[in-house]
């Protein structure tokens, strides 16, 4: 027993043999060969199982090796009826997509989420919208002006920001006239001028009015932003335009500090920069239309302005570079603006109308009036921050 040599089963013979795809001879020759029936062994009486004898050339807890597994060859499971019997077990045929019904439901579903529960009419006048844009049934101003996108879309955009970030407090409304020609004149602030697009929706919320804004003329050299500028009822900051759109009834928005106002550093806020030459007051004074001041409180705090890069700035051909205490530090992250509060006063209109036809060619009294709008504002800005009692609140 002890000298008894266990032999694994095909560890003996040729290398390979039965371990590849194809059976070995043993094998092939046990199983049997195709086209003939293997008939089944004649039954055997049970005889008394003999008494075991141990086997000298067998250790006693030698494994028993079942060769039933490899007579036998089950037949394969006929795969290619699963398909279709899986088909017919659930009623469906393999073309059959998603009910009409079920279509509707979620573009109903979808369309009070998108428009609220009063979604047909909102939809009704959003594909009216569609179909007149494609038909080219609207209207643009010789401007550029429209007033169906601005209405849809920039007012649409702007107005959350204006009442859930800034928070914007409008006094003094009632003093914009409901028709005909007027010019607002406001202070300029805020880095980037926001408040430029702060006061066009503040106006058109509370006054109902558009505000067509005079713009530098780097707004219009810019690719994307000059054409937005123009649809959104903007033009070029010139008196030639000014005048014209004045006469028209229209009500105008100008910010005389331009980049001198929004460029200044955090450490100026709130100081009225020069006025320029006095453009906007001769354009008042030929139409005979009120000035009415605006002063903007909060702007000032959205983008602190702490430095300049002045040789980047003249090598891109734009006024200034700013560096806040975000920005360029944090990237893109850096240009989202401090939810600081806003208050918009407008102030009660000073008249034009009472002076001379030529009073737009008198340099002083163009200057005097320019430097009376310059101080109402001013002392307007004072009185707000006295009564703001935080920045942020």
């Amino acid at each position: 027993m002890a000298d008894a040599e266990i032999i694994p089963i095909g560890t003996r013979g040729r290398p390979g043999r039965g371990t590849g795809t194809r059976p070995s001879a043993a094998a092939r020759g046990l199983a049997a060969k195709s086209g003939t029936t293997r008939k089944p062994a004649p039954e055997k009486k049970p005889e008394p199982a003999a008494p075991s004898k141990p086997v000298a050339d067998e250790p006693a807890d030698a494994p028993v090796i079942e060769t039933a597994s490899l007579l036998d060859d089950p037949a394969p499971a006929p795969e290619a009826s699963l398909p279709a019997a899986r088909t017919e077990e659930r009623g469906l045929s393999p073309l059959a997509g998603i009910p009409v019904g079920d279509w509707l439901a979620a573009f109903q579903h979808a369309a009070r989420e998108l428009f609220g529960d009063q979604w047909e009419p909102q939809l009704a006048r959003f594909l009216a919208f569609l179909r007149r844009r494609l038909t080219g049934d609207y209207t643009v101003d010789e401007y550029g002006f429209d007033p169906e996108v601005t209405e849809r879309f920039f007012m649409a955009a702007l107005r959350p920001i204006a009442q859930q970030w800034f928070r914007i407090e409008v006094r003094g409304i009632e003093n914009i006239p409901a028709e005909g020609g007027a010019l607002v004149v406001s202070n300029h602030s805020g880095t980037i001028p926001v408040d430029g697009l702060m006061t066009m929706v503040s106006i058109h919320d509370h006054a109902g009015r558009h505000l067509r804004p005079l713009g530098a003329d780097l707004v219009f050299r810019l690719p994307v932003v000059g054409a937005l500028a123009r649809k959104g009822g903007a033009t070029l900051a010139c008196n030639e335009d000014a005048e014209r759109m004045l006469r028209g009834g229209e009500l105008v928005g100008v910010w005389p500090e331009g980049f001198k106002g929004i460029g200044k550093p955090f450490s100026d806020r709130y100081k009225l920069q020069r006025f320029g030459r006095g453009g906007f007051v001769s354009a008042a004074l030929r139409t005979g239309v009120p000035i009415i001041p605006l002063s903007v409180v909060g702007a000032e705090e959205i983008y602190p302005l702490v430095g300049n890069i002045p040789s980047l700035a003249r090598l891109l051909g734009v006024p200034y570079i700013p560096i806040t205490p975000f920005f360029p530090l944090l990237g893109p992250l850096g240009l989202v603006p401090l939810p600081s509060k806003w208050l918009l006063e407008f102030g009660e209109p000073i008249r034009t109308d009472e002076y001379d036809a030529g009073a737009a060619e008198d340099p002083m009294l163009v200057f005097n009036v320019t430097d009376q709008v310059r101080e109402t504002i001013q002392q307007t800005l004072y009185s707000l921050l006295m009564q703001r009692e935080s920045v942020f609140r």
